[in-house]
């Protein structure tokens, strides 16, 4: 199975999120801007963050470029400082494009400013590599 890991970040927390699941998958996370234009995938994890309560442009023009047919599933992880927001944006996107999404999402706390500081921490990284883990069939 071709299951790949792609993130787009502003702050990190999903650069380091994708890192975390990359290597208990034994993959490389790669930056949204790296996926080769005829990327595909049995399986792609999107990382991605929540910004004032949206998913960030950058990702959804991401998603709108992939090719039919080039990913047969999508699960999405995100880092949300509130540590509850998904990434309905890039759910409807994708179901858009005809690419069928996980229903479950694993939501990572983030940090902003003063709020939920350190986080994402190592525990929290742990947790979303044994989502993916069990998500892809390998735990």
């Amino acid at each position: 199975m071709n299951i790949q890991a792609v993130y787009h970040t502003r702050t990190g927390h999903s650069r380091k999120i994708a890192g975390a699941i990359a290597r208990a998958l034994g993959l490389e996370a790669k930056d949204i801007k790296d996926w080769p234009e005829d990327g595909q995938a049995d399986l792609l994890f999107i990382v991605g963050g929540i910004y004032g309560g949206r998913s960030d442009t950058k990702l959804l023009n991401f998603i709108s470029r992939l090719k039919p047919g080039s990913v047969a599933r999508a699960v999405l992880i995100t880092s949300c400082a509130s540590g509850k927001d998904g990434q309905a944006q890039v759910r409807q996107a994708l179901e858009g494009q005809g690419v069928p999404v996980g229903k479950r999402e694993f939501i990572c706390p983030g940090n902003f400013l003063f709020f939920r500081r350190g986080r994402p921490n190592q525990k929290d990284l742990a947790d979303a590599a044994d989502f993916a883990l069990r998500v892809a069939g390998k735990a």
